[in-house]
């Protein structure tokens, strides 16, 4: 079976085996290894030690996105959310819940944000402080110009929240060229190809510092996970954490690794995001994205105008074939959503445009 969703994703073999171990998570045998990870994920973000920490959060990514919200812009502040996909929604709906005030800028879900989309909104209210905004918002497949947007919101001293969850390892933002950036929050099933389970901020040192007291949560409080840290020698987690997920995980970044990183992991799902686009073409079906705003992670097309199409029965038909998709949509429009990403090669991906071609014939059979 190819699973192919934006994650959780597809894994191999040995991060699936790393599952299979009982833990004792603040064991002193097992300490070393989410030291470990915690290092690791630094290093992969660019990030610089003394300046950067890895901050985890039990749960998926809304978890770590609602922490990184509620430790590093205050109650009753001002966020500013580029709006232009549903992930955006949902972090403005975690931002209003939390009691800080959501100040939206409505775009368009067919292209990526701009510094020119955000700025005349800043310039308007100065009383903006922050803004927060998704690197690759897989509802539709575009990517945001969070490099950008950071360049500008640090000539002008307003601050950067960074949800990377579905970029990052495959998208660079390096945290050492971005100061603006108080935290970049992902999650452990997603580009790095490991197992679900764990969400990870990873956020400057002297701004958790300094937003002690925000949080007005213990379970939410990226502050509180700087400082237990600290008081465990790093090796430790607040609570008890999924930790198979985080075993799998160290062995998912020996594999990122041995890939070859970032560059190389991008090049892949690159190549995969192409055949998968060209493919799609070719079977006649119209993609929700133009090509120069497809990104590397996700491929949206638009469902067949033909009345007797329901998805589910197509989802169903793909699944048969050994081809697994996501069975909603997040765009206005009727979708289908297709995953480049997880332990997917571009063999697979030649297989799966197969199976679904196939799968169309199966749901929409051509009159005799």
């Amino acid at each position: 079976m190819l699973l192919l969703i934006p994650g959780p994703v597809q894994t191999r073999p040995e991060v699936r085996a790393a599952m299979a171990q009982d833990i004792a998570p603040w064991d002193s045998g097992f300490q070393p290894v989410y030291a470990r990870v915690r290092d690791r994920i630094v290093a992969v973000a660019g990030g610089t030690p003394g300046v950067h920490a890895t901050l985890p959060i039990q749960g998926a990514g809304h978890f770590v996105s609602e922490a990184a919200l509620r430790t590093f812009v205050a109650p009753g502040a001002k966020v500013l959310i580029p709006m232009n996909g549903a992930y955006a929604t949902r972090m403005a709906r975690l931002a209003r819940e939390a009691g800080r005030v959501v100040v939206e800028v409505p775009l368009p879900d067919t292209r990526g944000a701009t510094a020119a989309d955000i700025l005349p909104a800043l310039d308007a209210d100065p009383a903006i402080g922050t803004v927060a905004m998704v690197f690759n918002e897989t509802g539709s497949g575009i990517v945001n110009d969070a490099a950008g947007i950071g360049d500008a919101l640090r000539a002008r001293g307003t601050r950067l929240i960074l949800d990377a969850v579905s970029a990052f390892g495959v998208l660079p933002f390096p945290l050492a060229e971005h100061p603006e950036c108080d935290a970049l929050v992902f999650t452990s099933g997603k580009c790095l190809e490991g197992m679900p389970g764990m969400g990870f901020a990873v956020a400057r040192i002297d701004r958790a510092e300094a937003c002690a007291g925000n949080a007005g949560s213990w379970s939410f409080d990226l502050s509180d996970v700087l400082a237990h840290a600290r008081r465990s020698g790093w090796g430790s987690i607040r609570f008890t954490p999924p930790v198979q997920a985080i075993a799998a995980f160290d062995v998912a970044l020996d594999l990122y690794e041995r890939e070859g990183g970032q560059a190389a992991r991008l090049a892949r799902y690159r190549e995969n995001t192409t055949i998968l686009y060209d493919g799609i073409l070719a079977l006649g079906l119209k993609p929700y994205l133009a090509r120069e705003h497809q990104g590397p992670v996700i491929v949206t097309i638009h469902q067949p105008s033909d009345p007797r199409f329901d998805l589910m029965t197509f989802v169903e038909a793909l699944k048969r074939r050994g081809v697994l998709i996501s069975n909603f949509y997040n765009t206005a429009a009727p979708t289908m959503r297709i995953g480049a990403i997880g332990a997917i090669t571009p063999d697979d991906m030649r297989r799966a445009v197969a199976s679904i071609g196939q799968a169309l014939e199966d749901v929409l059979p051509k009159a005799a």
